[in-house]
């Protein structure tokens, strides 16, 4: 895909711009060929700074997960202290430990500690070789089942899953927004031919009927009126070129480099011709159509449903603060060089113990939690449902303007033969160029009709693209 996309690339006339002010604009060759809207979508989906930007969310949440586990990585910790004074050591403190993290806010630590000093605090004193202790500490209420370090890492795995939908719904959106403006090209260009054709039909008409006139078959009030057909051609052409302008730099708003150069659409291109038997194939969409979509797996509900989670992470942790912190603490101590076997009476143990009577704060967060717990569900069952009724009326909505557009060129056919007879008429001496600039209008409305009917075609086939949420395969 990459090596079709370099290839198109030399293909397609761009101009670089911004580098450097001095630079003149760089264009590639100047040739008239086909920029489809598969190539055109490649671009987007490489390059876009948008999709790009989508994907640093994900590396973001990545980050904070890794961030999260950090709180469980074991931990080496060292304090010493010395005082000397008038000769003397007063005391000198030395404290190694390391310290096991673990899921349940239980807690192993290690340690050694070797002391020594005239004028030292009596509870520090050790044997000569120092003191070595290997303990457990565990959270007997509050912290046991759920804790702030645990909270913190579920809801980083869940922000992981978090920003993948998030990513999937940002490219899909930027997608949707570069394929509305390829559509407002193709539209607005194929407008330009349009006018672009009758204009010279109308140069060809003038110019045989001056001539007529010149000859005496036709009165020179004839030329006056196919005359104002040609001008307001003429107008109607100019003012679909301008359209066609501002719609090609627009596209050009989504076309970049690798290196984050924009590029400049060259008016040499032209959009593909025949797009509306391949866009739905090129959204994945055909599938889709006859398939009984399941909104459940939707990036949207994914991610309602992932904040929901999440809300609920927080929830039992403000419940889990309503218990009283009780912590209980066992260190078993020995000096490193004895070898005489374990002494159930060298120990340590810890115990501490605090709950507030009223659980005012507590009992408050906990209502809050719950109040915003169901808000969401709530609003998650009303995304399902009007997200449901969106795609079912996108799909009648499509197959609505594909009936149009069949309806419409019939209409267009039969304009032209209209004209085709008025202009036999006309031949033959029994008609005049009024009747046959009015058979022209009404083909004119016809045609730039059928154009607006395509486009408006394509818009909801992306729309729907974009409310289905397809995810793109990496």
């Amino acid at each position: 895909m990459c090596s079709e996309i370099i290839r198109k690339a030399l293909r397609v006339s761009l101009t670089l711009f911004g580098l450097f002010a001095v630079f003149n604009p760089i264009r590639a060759q100047e040739l008239s060929d086909e920029f489809t809207y598969e190539e055109f979508l490649a671009y987007v989906k490489k390059y876009h700074p948008i999709v790009r930007q989508a994907n640093l969310v994900l590396s973001e949440s990545q980050a904070k997960l890794l961030k999260a586990r950090g709180a469980f990585d074991p931990k080496l910790e060292a304090d010493f202290s010395k005082k000397n004074y008038d000769d003397k050591t007063y005391y000198s403190l030395f404290n190694g430990s390391f310290k096991i993290p673990t899921w349940y806010g239980i807690e192993i630590k290690a340690a050694f500690d070797k002391n020594e000093g005239v004028y030292m605090n009596p509870e520090n004193y050790v044997p000569q070789d120092g003191l070595t202790s290997l303990g457990i500490t565990i959270p007997v209420g509050q912290g046991l089942w759920i804790n702030d370090r645990m909270a913190e890492l579920k809801k980083g795995k869940l922000y992981v899953k978090l920003s993948n939908y998030e990513r999937t719904l940002a490219t899909v959106d930027a997608i949707s927004e570069a394929s509305v403006a390829y559509m407002n090209w193709k539209r607005d260009y194929e407008k330009v031919k349009l006018y672009e054709d009758f204009y010279r039909n109308a140069v060809e008409r003038q110019e045989w009927i001056v001539r007529s006139i010149v000859l005496g078959e036709l009165p020179p009030i004839d030329s006056v009126e196919s005359g104002i057909v040609l001008k307001t051609r003429k107008l109607e052409w100019e003012k679909a070129r301008l359209k066609l302008t501002k719609s090609r730099l627009k596209m050009s708003n989504y076309l970049w480099t690798e290196n984050n150069i924009p590029l400049e659409l060259s008016e040499h291109m032209i959009p593909q011709q025949n797009l509306k038997d391949q866009i739905l194939d090129v959204l994945s969409l055909d599938n889709l159509l006859t398939e009984e979509i399941n909104i459940e797996n939707h990036p949207k509900i994914n991610a309602l449903n992932t904040k929901i989670n999440i809300q609920e992470v927080d929830r039992k942790l403000k419940a889990n603060s309503m218990l009283p912190k009780l912590s209980l603490g066992y260190s078993y101590i020995s000096e490193p060089s004895y070898i005489d076997g374990f002494r159930m009476e060298d120990y340590k143990i810890r115990a501490t113990f605090s709950f507030p009577v009223f659980l005012r704060k507590e009992r408050a967060e906990m209502k809050l939690a719950d109040i915003k717990l169901k808000n969401s569900r709530f609003g998650l069952q009303f995304e399902k449902q009007a997200l449901q009724n969106k795609i079912r009326a996108q799909y009648n909505e499509l197959n609505s303007y594909r009936q149009q557009i069949i309806i419409n060129e019939d209409l267009v056919e039969d304009y032209q033969q209209m004209l085709n007879g008025e202009v036999k008429l006309f031949e033959m001496g029994e008609s005049s160029i009024f009747y046959i600039n009015t058979r022209e209008n009404n083909l004119v409305k016809a045609r730039v009709s059928n154009i607006d009917l395509k486009n408006t075609f394509f818009l909801s086939a992306i729309e729907l693209y974009k409310t289905l949420a397809v995810p793109e395969e990496d």
